[in-house]
């Protein structure tokens, strides 16, 4: 059976990648985001469904599962990758726009993995990986507000992991310590897309007799 996958939050740098990447694995790519305009020419790359999907609106989740339940059934992974950040001093910052960001970023998240959840324990398997950053493990100055979504994404991950790892739903926790760029950085400054979404995939090729919930990526100039 071919297998499938639904990435959240896409956009041109890492979810790209990842939608590449897992088309040349000949997995069914199917791509959700608020915009879907943006998303014409990897989709004409990937041969990717798209779907037009708030992640912060409980309604436009559940209607972008009941979408693939009527066409791909339950994706075999599920990708969530959405973001928000909003800096500044916490005198400065603006109590709206904070708690969209952190809907963004962290409730989003959970609606998809309820929705994936639900599907995934009828059909006893399945994995979700989650996009964390440095932000999760370790709060910046004027980051406050990154930093309690990144940081919320993580306590989610890891909770999912120990009530789904013994019912046989893969959870991932990918914390890219570093920014995301080039492969023509040779200072190594920054981390390609391209070898972050090869490690996705190997996590998600893991044998259940040795899985992990949780990776850390940096490149080997980056400072920890």
């Amino acid at each position: 059976m071919t297998e499938s996958v639904l990435i959240v939050g896409v956009g041109s740098g890492l979810s790209a990648s990842l939608a590449r990447l897992c088309s040349k694995k000949n997995m069914v790519v199917n791509l959700a985001a608020r915009n879907i305009d943006k998303l014409k020419a990897l989709k004409e790359e990937t041969n990717a469904n798209t779907y037009q999907c708030d992640a912060t609106n409980k309604e436009s989740v559940s209607n972008l599962f009941k979408e693939l339940d009527n066409t791909i059934g339950t994706p075999n992974l599920v990708i969530y990758n959405a973001a928000a950040r909003v800096r500044g001093s916490i005198v400065e910052l603006d109590p709206a726009q904070t708690q969209k960001a952190i809907e963004v970023t962290c409730y989003g998240a959970f609606l998809v993995a309820q929705e994936s959840a639900k599907r995934m324990l009828k059909r006893k398997s399945g994995s979700i990986f989650f996009t964390g950053a440095t932000a999760g493990v370790k709060g910046f100055a004027n980051s406050s507000v990154f930093a309690m979504g990144k940081f919320g994404l993580r306590g989610l991950a890891q909770s999912l992991a120990r009530e789904l790892h013994p019912q046989n739903i893969h959870i991932g926790h990918f914390i890219i310590d570093g920014g995301i760029g080039s492969k023509s950085d040779t200072n190594y400054k920054m981390i390609h897309p391209d070898f972050i979404a090869k490690t996705y995939l190997d996590f998600y090729d893991q044998d259940s007799s040795a899985w992990s919930w949780e990776i850390e990526l940096r490149t080997s100039k980056e400072k920890f």
